[in-house]
């Protein structure tokens, strides 16, 4: 009996038999996926209800829980919390990030540019005093904003070296032109418009200056800004509601995911 041929065969098919073993192991740990979702009130869920984090109005609503609820990741950190401005991230959020990390959302910058207190002079205040107010944010827009989101940027990729970072930026909060029931006049909606505007492309350059990709809040929510009929943005707060991180920060954050 020629043992040989056999005792060959037997090595051989355990030897292949060992192949997709390793593969599958190989492929499963690319695959898996770590997501942080750092920010501000818009990427925390202010407005949206269903709080778990009532302190930081972290909401089970908000883009970055519904994202991890329908990819089931292998693990979710929600650190984003309502009021935060950048030193705020870099204090209390990116420890949550390290070299497992994979994923990471990351909204920012509108806190830092007086957002809150811009929104007042708009609401309550004259067209000229929503004007300046909106000139000073400018400003710090232009001048300010870049290093300081730079160096946030810079912290991001040293503390998760391997992970795609997409920043989502901010939407038009209101319809332009016509009535507005209630709400600021055309003049003011357009200057606030504007001065969002501003904002998204100071983020979108630097973001593409990290290597990071950039999510366009506006393009997402247009049609359902504040002064339409079907708005995903409320008016009492002037943050998105459930149904704008649901039907408009969702995809857009989803479709940036897919194509970094």
């Amino acid at each position: 009996m020629n043992l040989t041929r056999p005792a060959g065969a037997v090595l051989l098919a355990l030897a292949l038999a060992s192949v997709p073993v390793t593969a599958a192991r190989a492929t499963t740990a690319a695959d898996e996926v770590n997501y942080v979702a750092l920010g501000d009130s818009y990427a925390s869920g202010t407005g949206a209800g269903n709080y778990s984090d009532a302190l930081c109005t972290r909401s089970r609503n908000a883009y970055p829980a519904l994202w991890a609820a329908a990819n089931d990741p292998a693990s979710f950190s929600f650190v984003a919390c309502g009021g935060a401005k950048i030193p705020d991230v870099l204090d209390d959020q990116v420890s949550a990030l390290d070299e497992d990390t994979t994923l990471v959302s990351l909204s920012i910058g509108g806190n830092d540019s007086g957002f809150a207190s811009t929104m007042l002079s708009c609401q309550y205040s004259t067209l000229s005093a929503c004007e300046r107010a909106l000139a000073t944010a400018g400003e710090y827009v232009v001048n300010e904003l870049p290093g300081e989101l730079d160096g946030l940027y810079a912290t991001v990729r040293a503390e998760a070296p391997d992970a795609d970072v997409v920043v989502i930026g901010y939407p038009h909060l209101y319809k332009e032109g016509g009535l507005c029931l209630g709400g600021l006049s055309s003049a003011k909606r357009t200057a606030v418009n504007k001065g969002s505007d501003l904002l998204n492309e100071t983020i979108a350059e630097r973001a593409a200056a990290a290597g990071f990709a950039f999510a366009d809040g506006r393009p997402a929510f247009a049609g359902h800004e504040i002064c339409t009929g079907d708005a995903w943005i409320s008016s009492s707060n002037v943050h998105p509601t459930a149904e704008g991180h649901a039907s408009a920060y969702l995809p857009a954050f989803t479709a940036a995911v897919a194509g970094s």
